[in-house]
């Protein structure tokens, strides 16, 4: 096995992320789809989306560049009846992990547990039923619930919590952190809100504020090595970390953040991207055969931008705006 490929800015690739469908049973309003656009539709699978065969192909060929984590999302990752095969299929050598709104948990954690899943994210904006249905568009607030618990009993602890923080939000915060404090086998991953992504900037609040509030409460903090995130841990948090951690994923034009990336995104297509914040530089892996899908992968690592915040500027206007400095990657319609 070769060593992890790295970018023209020194980043080692050891992560990659796998839309499995943009098919959702919710309509979050600040959804973006991986930073597709929100593309909710139709709830039956299509002909587009990558086939088991393709995804485990895909991670097969990746190992071999050391990828070492993959974390599987959508969409709802969970509206794929093959998902449990998906993980079966993975790579031993990878650790797995998904993103889901947790609706379906219920019933599927321990089969998913028993695949080989070894970590969750569900989301969870609210704690009161109205606000997560107002911010949601959504009545599922009990299944959700039920999905978290039955993540936990399956012994996919610690489960994070994913709540984005804007304007709807940001009043539920506190309750939120002590929710995780007082919960074993629970931890709460803020995630900044992305107003270049979703056309709201009004939506948007400052992310700085949450930190230093989290600062002045937390006992100690902690960074990761990915991304640069700080990890705040509040109330009773134990040395396992198993409770009472509060992480903030804020890249709004963080270079810090950008600069420890380590991660290369997979559309539900068959399309990669080097960054969540780029869809000029969507590359298709073709028949996904083995040899299209290593080259691609070697593209898309190689064509990475330093920090979105450079690539993306905002004008004079308060629009977001390209930096012609990095245009000129092939498009998915190329």
């Amino acid at each position: 096995m070769a060593g992890p490929l790295a970018d023209d800015f020194g980043r080692e690739v050891t992560g990659v992320r796998i839309s499995l469908t943009d098919r959702c049973n919710f309509d979050c309003v600040y959804c973006h789809n991986e930073g597709l656009g929100d593309t909710r539709g139709p709830m039956e699978p299509s002909e587009s989306e990558m086939s088991a065969d393709d995804v485990v192909r895909f991670l097969e060929v990746v190992e071999g560049y050391g990828v070492d984590a993959v974390k599987f999302t959508g969409g709802e990752p969970m509206l794929r009846q093959d998902l449990e095969e998906i993980i079966e299929r993975t790579p031993d050598s990878m650790e797995v992990s998904m993103t889901t709104n947790g609706t379906f948990l219920p019933g599927r954690a321990a089969d998913l547990k028993a695949a080989g899943l070894d970590r969750v994210n569900v989301s969870q904006d609210a704690l009161d039923p109205d606000d997560f249905a107002e911010v949601t568009k959504s009545g599922a607030y009990e299944k959700v619930l039920e999905g978290v618990k039955a993540a936990v009993d399956a012994g996919l602890d610690p489960v994070k919590l994913n709540m984005v923080v804007f304007t709807h939000t940001a009043g539920y915060v506190e309750e939120m952190v002590e929710h995780v404090a007082d919960n074993e086998g629970l931890q709460l991953q803020l995630i900044q809100y992305m107003p270049e992504l979703t056309g709201k900037p009004e939506w948007n609040v400052d992310i700085g504020r949450v930190h230093d509030w989290l600062a002045e409460k937390a006992d100690r903090v902690e960074h990761r090595e990915m991304h640069d995130r700080k990890r705040y841990f509040v109330g009773e948090a134990s040395d396992d970390e198993t409770g009472g951690m509060v992480e903030i994923v804020d890249p709004v034009e963080n270079e810090d953040f950008c600069a420890n990336c380590g991660r290369v995104r997979v559309t539900h297509e068959g399309y990669l991207k080097g960054c969540l914040n780029r869809n000029d530089d969507l590359r298709s892996m073709g028949e996904m055969t083995r040899e299209e899908i290593a080259e691609t992968f070697e593209a898309v690592v190689a064509n990475r931008v330093p920090y979105y915040g450079e690539y993306l500027v905002e004008g004079d206007d308060g629009e977001y705006e390209l930096n012609e400095k990095y245009l000129g990657a092939p498009s998915a319609a190329d």
